[in-house]
């Protein structure tokens, strides 16, 4: 599993890292892995996000950001909801993780790389 959190819908850089994701989806899913993408948005908000930037894979909205606290996702400079992507296992296990709210597009290619490090 990649599950991806950004901070907001139609924003340059979620914009940017959610069509890298997308162009990406084929061989992320030929690696094993699904995609999911995680925000506070509303799921009117996502329908729209999706279609703009072609999603092919779930969008959550985690209104209240409960899902997001779980995970330990900081915000940036305590404002602004923090862009983490995270690479799961098939036993639930992070392998890895990656944070960056500067470099939008890395985060593909940093899923990519743990995807083909984990076993089977």
């Amino acid at each position: 599993m990649v599950m991806y959190f950004y901070p907001k819908d139609f924003t340059t850089g979620c914009t940017t890292e959610t069509i890298a994701f997308s162009e990406n989806y084929e061989g992320l899913t030929g690696l094993g892995a699904e995609v999911l993408g995680i925000s506070s948005d509303s799921t009117d908000s996502h329908s729209g996000f999706a279609k703009k930037c072609n999603v092919g894979f779930p969008l959550l909205s985690d209104t209240g950001a409960k899902v997001r606290e779980l995970y330990g996702v900081p915000s940036s400079l305590g404002l602004f909801p923090g862009r983490v992507t995270y690479v799961i296992d098939r036993q639930g296990v992070v392998r890895h993780l990656y944070s960056s709210q500067l470099n939008p597009k890395r985060h593909v290619a940093e899923a990519i790389e743990a995807l083909k490090k984990l076993p089977g």
